[in-house]
């Protein structure tokens, strides 16, 4: 009832997997103040793990953000045709030959990708060595177990056994625990599967800004300029990440 009443107005009616959806989040985004100044930091935070990183950069899922307006050079690609994308892929084949990118860099994708499992081996095929893949994705902590089912469309399925999202379309399909299950419940699995990967940062982050954005679904519950403050009160008070945060940022690296 609570999500029902905040939903935007724009968004009511809509498939998830529709481009026009697609399209829509790009406009709120830009045009929500508070919304689009996370985007922004989440931007030049990963803008920032990427230094130093020469040759091709692939960003998954473009459609709906502005990546490119922080990271320009980006390779931008989305699940579906986008006017204002280079490639059109599913994160799970790669169309690049062997040691081609120099990273792969996404906010809010991995937990849609179908076989992550797939998506890995193809990263480790095409990154140079060296190479990272940064994002910055849903994490589970004791805060987020509340307000995700509450609040998020997405399913959050803890004790989901295999890593793969639940049936759906190319938007709607989504466990919002992939992250967290793959990179920390499962990270000895992770590490013996993939010994190429190295997980040299999980930066868990922002337990209310997203919340008080709205999204790209809801109604934004503050003004853009309160940002600066809630990020303050965030980092000051609520620095408890593992019990307070909602996001992570999730940085990996080729490492033979």
């Amino acid at each position: 009832m609570i999500r029902k009443l905040l939903t935007h107005p724009q968004m009511r009616g809509l498939g998830l997997d529709d481009p026009r959806t697609t399209q829509l989040r790009k406009q709120l985004i830009k045009r929500k103040k508070f919304l689009k100044k996370i985007y922004q930091e989440w931007y030049a935070t990963i803008a920032q793990e990427i230094i130093g990183l020469t040759g091709n950069k692939l960003e998954l899922g473009s459609g709906a953000g502005f990546m490119q307006e922080i990271i320009p050079g980006l390779i931008k690609s989305e699940i579906f045709y986008e006017q204002d994308v280079h490639v059109v892929l599913d994160g799970i084949h790669l169309p690049f030959p062997a040691h081609q990118l120099a990273a792969i860099v996404m906010t809010d994708v991995f937990h849609h990708i179908s076989k992550p499992h797939e998506f890995l081996q193809e990263s480790v095929r095409v990154l140079q060595p060296g190479g990272k893949i940064v994002m910055i994705e849903p994490w589970v902590t004791r805060w987020s177990r509340w307000v995700y089912p509450r609040f998020h469309h997405e399913p959050l399925q803890l004790n989901a056994e295999e890593w793969e999202v639940p049936s759906g379309g190319p938007l709607s399909g989504a466990n919002q625990a992939l992250p967290w299950i793959i990179f920390h419940r499962d990270r000895e699995r992770f590490e013996r599967e993939f010994e190429d990967l190295k997980i040299i940062k999980i930066k868990i982050m922002m337990p209310f800004s997203y919340l008080l954005s709205g999204g790209v679904s809801l109604r934004a519950l503050m003004p853009g300029f309160t940002f600066s403050f809630w990020r303050w009160l965030e980092e000051r008070f609520f620095n408890h990440q593992e019990r307070w945060g909602m996001f992570a940022l999730i940085v990996l690296e080729k490492i033979s």
